[in-house]
């Protein structure tokens, strides 16, 4: 989803960006969320863990952009079709939740969720809500199409994608074959249809 807004001060460098996430998510896979701690990842990204501070509030939300924002700067899909549309967003999801990284990534972060509600505020804030704004143009182009009305809920239809991508990779632990996001896309779209 989207990354988190930019900090005030100096500008981030893009290299101890890349450095610190990418750090992140190759712990996430050695060592897990339980042992992963900003002081590690600082270690191994060759930064001091106050650069980490500076920019993330703390581990949840580090690990978070690391592993789950991973297709955050793909341009919003434009197959000419809806569900041609969400099968690629939906692709993008369910490569996302496959990786290793977010198998090790998610149950501790589901832990932190549900034990601060402040944290899942700011996850829901800072990265959920800016990615969902960044395929409202799918939606706006299926309604000028006449594919679905302009009163479907967007947000309840990109949180039943979400939600079947997490139940059927991340939560249930399937190997999703490599039609999984074009049965996703299809059963939605014929949902949401104009009839």
């Amino acid at each position: 989803m989207s990354s988190a807004p930019p900090p005030r001060g100096r500008p981030r460098d893009p290299r101890s960006h890349e450095a610190i996430t990418g750090a992140t998510a190759q712990l996430m896979v050695e060592v897990g969320y339980a042992a992963t701690s900003i002081g590690a990842v600082a270690a191994r990204a060759g930064v001091g863990k106050d650069t980490i501070y500076r920019r993330w509030s703390g581990k949840p939300e580090l690990v978070f952009e690391a592993v789950f924002t991973t297709t955050d700067d793909a341009p919003p899909p434009d197959t000419g079709t809806l569900v041609g549309d969400l099968t690629v967003v939906l692709q993008g999801l369910v490569d996302e939740f496959r990786a290793p990284a977010a198998a090790a990534a998610l149950p501790g972060l589901l832990a932190d969720f549900a034990a601060d509600p402040e944290l899942k505020a700011r996850i829901r804030g800072d990265f959920l809500a800016p990615s969902k704004e960044r395929l409202l143009i799918v939606f706006e182009r299926a309604v000028l199409r006449g594919e679905i009305a302009a009163d479907t809920p967007v947000d309840l239809v990109l949180d039943t994608l979400a939600g079947a991508v997490f139940f059927h990779v991340g939560l249930v632990g399937e190997h999703p074959d490599q039609q999984l996001a074009a049965r996703l896309a299809a059963v939605v779209a014929k949902g949401i249809e104009v009839r």
